[in-house]
């Protein structure tokens, strides 16, 4: 099976190529959020590199969410754009779970997480367990106090670009908390992201796979202290 991942739900866009569980060719940029204009040119660069063409493609896998909303938004729609136009298989993994993913084999509780603003996060947490990494904590929009909360007692790891913004918070409620010890385990990985979608099973109907955001966006929560929803379509639709 061929597969085409890609994860711009953060500031992070990687890309993977897969063939039957082996690494044939990844990309990965860390400094630049444009991914509006950067996604399609890197997987086109990516693809020819390796001199695939889209029809060699079998599956799409993209970061589902959460993070960026704009991110999210401009990954799900070309990962469905693709999987729709070729006709092939349409995977969305969480963006967390992702993240969980570069600390392979690590003990106890793996807690990758996202700047949600005003002391909240996206987060979750993720165990291995022969071999294969299990959700402990599923993926949620949550204050950072009460994360801590409930991870007092346990063994954890924490991930992601965003932890250092809390580090001190963290260290407070949970003095023996573990860190990234590699900077690349706080980015998302394009392989890693096609190998946990190598395993997962496609979407249903392509017209239907949305982000998942975890929280309204903004404007959306100013609309709905306002108003009551009706028959109307007030959710964005993709």
């Amino acid at each position: 099976m061929k597969i085409l991942a890609f994860d711009t739900s953060n500031q992070t866009l990687t890309l993977g190529l897969l063939d039957d569980g082996q690494l044939v060719g990844e990309l990965t940029t860390t400094n630049n959020k444009n991914h509006s204009t950067t996604l399609m040119p890197a997987i086109s660069q990516l693809m020819e590199a390796v001199r695939w063409t889209p029809q060699d493609l079998d599956r799409i896998v993209v970061a589902q969410g959460p993070g960026s909303y704009t991110g999210l938004r401009i990954g799900v729609t070309t990962a469905k754009t693709l999987a729709a136009t070729l006709q092939i298989d349409l995977v969305g993994i969480s963006s967390l779970k992702t993240l969980a993913a570069n600390a392979v084999g690590v003990s106890g509780v793996i807690v990758p997480l996202f700047d949600a603003r005003r002391q909240n996060v996206y987060a979750a947490g993720y165990a291995w367990s022969n071999e294969e990494l299990t959700t402990v904590l599923p993926d949620q929009h949550i204050s950072l106090v009460e994360l801590l909360d409930k991870l007092q007692g346990q063994e954890v790891l924490f991930l992601g670009a965003d932890v250092a913004k809390f580090k001190e918070t963290i260290l407070e409620k949970l003095p023996q908390a573990r860190f990234a010890p590699v900077p690349n385990w706080d980015v998302p990985n394009g392989i890693t992201l096609a190998t946990l979608g190598e395993a997962a099973t496609p979407a249903g109907e392509i017209d239907s796979f949305v982000p998942q955001y975890l929280k309204r966006v903004e404007a959306e929560e100013k609309w709905l202290q306002t108003h009551t929803p009706g028959n109307e379509e007030y959710v964005e639709k993709i």
